[in-house]
């Protein structure tokens, strides 16, 4: 079993790395900047369950524990330098015979509608299939959500249906779309190869 971890990814100007306790100060800009445009579809906690204020750097430390334990890859998403522009976070990874993970991101406003998201997940999901061996990629989104469906769409990920009162977002147990991918369904070349087929043909 290969972890997977550290690993730096890129395609074209678009990279992934691990996050990084020196990248707080642009992290912070980033959420602060994209507040509006990040806030409806961000993950919260339900009243019931203690908030508390884990700080950027327990937060990365957490992360980086997880992924040295084989359960999470904390990407940060790049664009033309080695400055986070997004995050691509691969979560839950499950091995054993079920071989599965999942992928949530964002991008900052700044950095929207030019397919990097795309291309970072492209990314992320071949990783996870050549590298790591997994057999099955998940990604959830809201309904609404209709800049992350198109990410979705564009690499080919299945429609498996509607989980209602999925996750709890922006304050409140919200409906998702769950669409999953398979090793078996990712062309020679893995999904990159579907970034570059669709930006050939436009």
């Amino acid at each position: 079993m290969s972890t997977g971890w550290p690993a730096t990814l890129h395609h074209g100007p678009v990279g992934l790395r691990p996050i990084r306790r020196g990248d707080a100060r642009v992290w912070a800009r980033l959420r602060r900047d994209s507040a509006e445009w990040l806030g409806r579809w961000e993950a919260t906690l339900p009243s019931t369950v203690p908030s508390g204020n884990r700080s950027y750097a327990a937060a990365v430390r957490s992360l980086r524990q997880q992924a040295s334990q084989g359960r999470t890859l904390p990407f940060v998403t790049t664009y033309g330098s080695d400055e986070m522009v997004g995050q691509v976070t691969v979560s839950g990874i499950t091995w054993g015979s079920a071989r599965w993970a999942q992928i949530g991101y964002w991008v900052s406003r700044s950095h929207a509608g030019r397919g990097i998201t795309t291309t970072a997940v492209a990314m992320a999901a071949d990783h996870c299939f050549e590298v790591l061996g997994l057999h099955r990629i998940e990604i959830a989104i809201r309904p609404e959500n209709r800049s992350s469906l198109r990410v979705v769409e564009k690499l080919g990920f299945d429609r498996v249906g509607l989980a209602p009162r999925y996750l709890h977002i922006d304050g409140d147990w919200r409906d998702h779309l769950l669409f999953a991918i398979t090793a078996e369904q990712v062309v020679p070349g893995g999904l990159i190869a579907r970034v570059d087929s669709a930006d050939a043909e436009r």
